[in-house]
C-alpha cells in the first residue's frame, strides 16, 4: 500500500512536469484535479491516469502532513512504551501491590537489622573471650545446662580445652557460666534469625507475593545464613586444637575468623540491598537534583565500599592474630613507625595474613 502511495505522490508528465495526486480520494475528484492541472494530454496517458485514480480510490485520505513522519512518531512512541514495560518487569520483585511490597520490605529490613545485631554480639563474644567455652556443636542447638550437675559436666569439658589449660586455669564455675552464656546467646540468636526469616518467607510464598527472581535471591541468602553456623563451628574448632608451640596461646584461625565475618557482612549487605530494591523499585525521577545527587553517590559507592570491606576483613586478621596486643601505641608502633619484621615470613604473602606486625600496619594505615 505504501509503495503505491509513494508512487502516486510523484507522477512525471510527458512534458517534464510533476503532478501530486496525494490528495485525490475519489475517481471524480482525481480526474477533475488532473484536468485542471494537466495540459491536454494524449488519450493513452489520460486513460492510464484515470485507471490509477480508480484503483486507489479505496484508500482513506491521509491526515495533513507527511505520513512518513506520522509512522516514525508512532514507532518511537511504541518503542518507549515497550522499554518502560520491560524496565517495569525487571524492577518488579513483589506481587500484590504497595501493601505487599511494604510488608516484604519491613521483613527484609528487620532481617538485616537482626544480622547486624549478630555481628555486634559476635564482637562482644570475641572481646570477652567466650567463643571457646562451648566445646561441642549441634546444628539444631540444645537446651542450656539447667542443673548444677549439668553445669559441672560442661565445665569439665571446657577444662580439657587448650584455652583453659594455658589461659584460664583455675577459673571458677561462676566465671565459666558467664562466658558460656555469652557463646550460647550468640549461637541461639543466629538460630532464632533463621526461624524468623523462614516463617515469613514461607507465608509470602504461599500468598504469591514473592516473584521468581526475588525467591531465588532470598533462597541463596537463606542458604548462606544456614552455612554461617557451619562456618562458625569450623572456626571454633580450630581454637580447640593444641597450638603448635608450647608458648603460643590457643586461638581460632584468622582465616576462618575472616571467612565467618565476611560471610556475615555479605548476608547483611544482600538483605539490605534487596530490601531497598523492594521498597524503592525505581528512583523518584521527578526531581532532577535528586537524580544528580544519586549519580554522584553512585560514583563514590563502589570505591568506598571496597575500602570498608578491606578494613573489615583486615580487622578480622588483626583479631585472629591478637595483633593488637603486640603494638598498643599510636601513631608509632613501639619506637618505630614501621617494625622491621613486617616482611619476615616466607612466602611473602603470609605476612599480610599471619604476621602480627604487618596486619597491624595495614589496619592502622
Amino acid at each position: 500500500m505504501f509503495s503505491r502511495l509513494a508512487f502516486l505522490k510523484r507522477i512525471k508528465a510527458p512534458n517534464g512536469g510533476t503532478y501530486n495526486l496525494r490528495k485525490a480520494t475519489t475517481t471524480t475528484t482525481t480526474t477533475t484535479t488532473l484536468s485542471a492541472v494537466l495540459p491536454e494530454q494524449p488519450v493513452g496517458f489520460r486513460f492510464f491516469a484515470s485507471q490509477i485514480a480508480r484503483r486507489t480510490s479505496c484508500f482513506k485520505p491521509w491526515p495533513k502532513g507527511d505520513y512518513v513522519g506520522s509512522f516514525r512518531k508512532m514507532s518511537t512512541t511504541a518503542g518507549i512504551g515497550m522499554a518502560k514495560n520491560e524496565e517495569g518487569l525487571k524492577l518488579v520483585l513483589v506481587n500484590g501491590g504497595s501493601r505487599a511490597r511494604k510488608m516484604v520490605g519491613i521483613w527484609l529490613f528487620g532481617s538485616a537489622a537482626w544480622v547486624f545485631s549478630m555481628v555486634l554480639l559476635g564482637g562482644v563474644t570475641r572481646l570477652t573471650r567466650s567463643g571457646l567455652s562451648m566445646t561441642d556443636w549441634k546444628f539444631t542447638g540444645s537446651l542450656p545446662p539447667l542443673s548444677e550437675e549439668e553445669w559441672l559436666r560442661e565445665f569439665d569439658k571446657y577444662k580439657q580445652s587448650p584455652e583453659y589449660k594455658r589461659i584460664n586455669k583455675g577459673m571458677s564455675i561462676e566465671d565459666f557460666k558467664f562466658i558460656y552464656w555469652m557463646e550460647y546467646a550468640h549461637r541461639m540468636w543466629g538460630r532464632a534469625l533463621g526461624v524468623m526469616f523462614a516463617l515469613p518467607f514461607s507465608y509470602f510464598l504461599r500468598k504469591g507475593y514473592i516473584t521468581l527472581g526475588l525467591g531465588l535471591r532470598l533462597s541463596a541468602l537463606f542458604a548462606l545464613g544456614a552455612g554461617q553456623g557451619l562456618i562458625g563451628w569450623w572456626m571454633v574448632k580450630s581454637g580447640l586444637e593444641e597450638p603448635a608451640s608450647e608458648y603460643a596461646q590457643p586461638r581460632v584461625s584468622p582465616y576462618r575468623l575472616a571467612a565467618h565475618l565476611t560471610s556475615a557482612f555479605a548476608i547483611y549487605c544482600g538483605l539490605f540491598w534487596t530490601a531497598l530494591s523492594v521498597v524503592m523499585p525505581e528512583p523518584p525521577a521527578e526531581s532532577v537534583a535528586w537524580v544528580r545527587g544519586a549519580a554522584k553517590v553512585k560514583r563514590l559507592a563502589l570505591p568506598v565500599g571496597i575500602l570498608v570491606a578491606i578494613t573489615a576483613v583486615s580487622g578480622a586478621f588483626v583479631a585472629g592474630n591478637d595483633a593488637g596486643h603486640a603494638y598498643n601505641t599510636f601513631p608509632k608502633m613501639g619506637d618505630t613507625w614501621i617494625p622491621e619484621d613486617v616482611l619476615d615470613m616466607k612466602p611473602l604473602i603470609r605476612n599480610f595474613f599471619e604476621n602480627t606486625s604487618t596486619v597491624q600496619v595495614l589496619i592502622l594505615s
